[in-house]
């Protein structure tokens, strides 16, 4: 199931995973990040009265998960591919590139800083989530 070096089946799941993981973290810690984007649950309502479905922003955080395991993948490729390399890839790219670009760019918007610990916790939560599948599975 492997072509070009990616396990497309490892990928998936990992993608899928993370999605997973990704609604029951937002959904614990909701109230807070809601706070600290500056939503209300009045800006949750639609014009119906009923609460809005973000459904372009769900489809984007899908394609997210699937473009990080993806390149997850492709990383681990050249690497000792094992569940051990997946974590400590996880922990790097999480160090070195999502909290620094989420604490740059909050820090410009003006965000208070735990929103950049909640959503740095979601994406390293995704991260290895991913590197456990992909590094078990094998690439």
């Amino acid at each position: 199931m492997a072509f070009a070096g990616i396990n497309y089946f490892a990928v998936l799941l990992a993608g899928v995973a993370g999605f997973i993981f990704g609604s029951l973290w937002y959904g614990l810690l909701s109230k807070p990040w809601m706070k600290a984007a500056s939503i209300s649950e009045a800006d949750m309502i639609g014009p119906d009265g009923k609460r809005k479905m973000p459904l372009v922003p769900m489809l984007f955080g899908f394609f997210a998960n699937l473009m990080m395991a993806f390149t997850m993948a492709g990383i681990l490729g050249h690497m000792v591919v094992d569940v051990k390399h997946g974590l400590i890839l996880a922990g790097f790219i999480v160090a070195g590139f999502i909290f620094p670009a989420l604490l740059v760019n909050y820090a410009f918007q003006g965000r208070p800083f735990h929103l950049t610990l909640i959503d740095t916790g979601h994406w390293a939560g995704v991260l290895v989530i991913a590197g456990v599948i992909i590094g078990f599975l094998g690439v």
